[in-house]
C-alpha cells in the first residue's frame, strides 16, 4: 500500500490501520510504503504505472488525487483513467485557529477585522496547493476578504508559529488543532465541515457562525492501478467496507479526528471526476499556482 506523504501524517496513519486489517481479511502480506513528494503525485504515478493486478494499492486523498493533479504543470499519467477508485474510507473537516492573544472570539469578528484591514491578517498552511491552503483560499473568496497566505513545509511548524504569534491564523487538521488549543496559545473559532465534529462537539461550523454556505471537507480513499479487472476492484471494495464498519476500526478513526465512510467504486470514480473539474476551475479563479 503506497502513501504519498511522510510517515506519521494522517494519510500514513490511516493506511497502516487499513493495511493491518486487509492483511488479515485477504490472508496476504500488506506492506505500507511511503513515497512522499509533489503533493502526493509521486505515489499516484507509481501506482498508476504498476501491474494491473490489484496488488498495488494507494491510500489517496483529496489533495493528492484531485488538487495536486490540476496544479501540476504536467503529468505522466491520467488521474481519471490510470487509477481505479476502490472506495472512500474517511472524511474530515479542518479547524480555523487564531493566536489566543488576538481579539477575534468568533468567525464573524475575524471576517469583520479582515474587511476593515485588507491584507493585514495572514494565515498559515502546510504548503502552497495543500488542502489547508485551499480551505483558506475558499474561505477568503466566499467571505470576500483579503487575507495573506503564508505557506509552510508541513503543519507542525505552521501551528508553532501561530501559537507564537508570528502568524495570526491557520486552517489546520483537527487532531493537531486540539493539541494546540489545549496549550492555551491558540483558539479554535470553527470547523470547516458541513456538520460539527465528534471530537469538538461545542465548536460550531464556519457556516453556522459567519459564512453561510461555506464547507471544506477532506477525504481519504483507496485506489489501485487503472485497468485492473473490475471483479478484483469490487472484491477489494467489499473487504474495505467490512473493515470500515468494524467497531474497533471506527474507534481508531475517531481518535484521528476522521469520520469513517465508504462508497462503491463507480460512485467514487464519479466523485473524482467532478472534483478534478471543480478544482481545475477553482484554482484558476483563486489564482493559485505552485510557482
Amino acid at each position: 500500500m503506497i502513501v504519498g506523504f511522510a510517515p506519521g501524517g494522517g494519510n500514513d496513519i490511516l493506511a497502516r490501520i487499513l493495511a493491518k486489517e486487509l492483511q488479515q481479511s485477504l490472508g496476504q502480506t500488506v506492506v505500507v510504503e511511503n513515497r512522499a513528494g509533489a503533493g502526493g503525485l509521486i505515489a499516484s504515478e507509481f501506482v498508476a504505472k504498476a501491474p494491473k493486478n490489484g496488488h498495488t494499492l494507494l491510500l489517496g486523498s483529496i489533495g493528492g488525487n484531485t488538487i495536486a493533479p490540476v496544479l501540476a504543470k504536467s503529468l505522466s499519467f491520467d488521474p481519471r483513467k490510470d487509477l481505479a477508485p476502490i472506495s472512500l474510507v474517511a472524511e474530515s473537516g479542518n479547524a480555523l485557529l487564531v493566536n489566543a492573544k488576538l481579539p477575534y472570539k468568533n468567525v464573524k469578528a475575524f471576517i469583520e477585522a479582515a474587511r476593515k484591514e485588507p491584507g493585514l491578517i495572514n494565515y498559515a498552511s502546510s504548503g502552497t496547493g495543500s488542502t489547508l491552503h485551499l480551505a483558506g483560499a475558499l474561505f477568503a473568496q466566499q467571505a470576500n476578504v483579503n487575507i495573506v497566505h503564508i505557506p509552510y513545509k508541513g503543519n507542525s511548524q505552521a501551528l508553532t508559529d501561530v501559537a507564537g504569534g508570528q502568524v495570526q491564523a491557520i486552517f489546520s487538521g483537527i487532531p493537531p488543532a486540539i493539541v494546540s488549543a489545549k496549550t492555551g496559545q491558540t483558539r479554535i473559532l470553527a470547523v470547516t465541515s458541513k456538520q460539527r465534529v465528534k471530537s469538538l462537539p461545542d465548536v460550531p461550523t464556519v457556516a453556522e457562525v459567519g459564512l453561510p454556505g461555506y464547507a471544506f471537507t477532506s477525504w481519504y480513499g483507496l485506489f489501485t492501478t487503472g485497468g485492473t479487472d473490475p471483479a478484483i476492484v469490487e472484491r477489494l471494495a467489499r473487504e474495505v467496507h467490512k473493515i470500515i464498519h468494524k467497531p474497533e476500526v471506527r474507534a481508531q478513526f475517531d481518535m484521528q479526528g476522521v469520520e469513517p465512510v465508504t462508497s462503491e467504486p463507480k460512485a467514487f470514480a464519479a466523485q473524482i471526476d467532478r472534483e478534478l473539474t471543480r478544482w481545475g476551475r477553482d484554482v484558476k479563479a483563486m489564482n493559485i499556482t505552485l510557482d
